[in-house]
């Protein structure tokens, strides 16, 4: 498991003094398209997908497990409704950030702003690096990217979801990992 960069530990001690514990069960969800989004939640343990439901299907967008901060982060911004749906893979246990307290704790020092801004960079570059795994056309190359930022996905989520989130049939992605 990758260490945290000195920033999420300092936020992470921040937000342990304003956040919940939620568990949730596998299927259940956090946000459903059209919600508006009023948390940041950070993945204590097990695992959540954040997708996109079409007329045609439905397609995974950004995956979390242990560490992982996740949220409709337009919808957590902008107050507007979600285009998205959170929903728990496995088991999980969350901390559970309201969107209120946050921005109390980020008003409340030059240092907490910092964190804050930081860790919303971090959303962004990750959602910019995921755009630039859409655009690559070989679904090896998309795996390896993947697998790079997070060499133990496979340990944490299950395939048929890293697959729609590489945007590759299951039977694809397993033969690939096989070759």
């Amino acid at each position: 498991m990758k260490t945290e960069p000195e920033f999420q530990k300092k936020i992470i001690t921040s937000l342990s003094e304003i956040a919940s514990e939620k568990i949730i069960t596998k299927g259940e969800f956090l946000i459903k398209e059209g919600d508006v989004e009023r948390n940041l939640y950070r993945v204590e343990k097990g695992a959540i997908r954040v997708f996109y439901l079409s007329e045609f299907e439905e397609q995974t967008i950004r995956l979390g497990y242990e560490g992982s901060f996740i949220t409709s982060l337009s919808s957590f911004i902008k107050g507007t409704p979600s285009e998205f749906y959170i929903e728990a893979i496995r088991k999980t246990t969350l901390k559970v950030i309201p969107k209120e307290n946050l921005l109390k704790l980020v008003d409340a020092n030059m240092d907490n702003l910092k964190q804050y801004i930081q860790l919303l960079e971090d959303l962004i570059t990750q959602q910019i690096e995921r755009e630039v795994d859409l655009l690559i056309a070989s679904p090896v190359e998309r795996l390896n990217r993947v697998l790079n930022r997070s060499p133990n996905l496979f340990q944490q989520i299950p395939l048929k979801y890293i697959a729609s989130y590489l945007r590759m049939k299951p039977e694809t992605l397993s033969r690939i990992r096989n070759s």
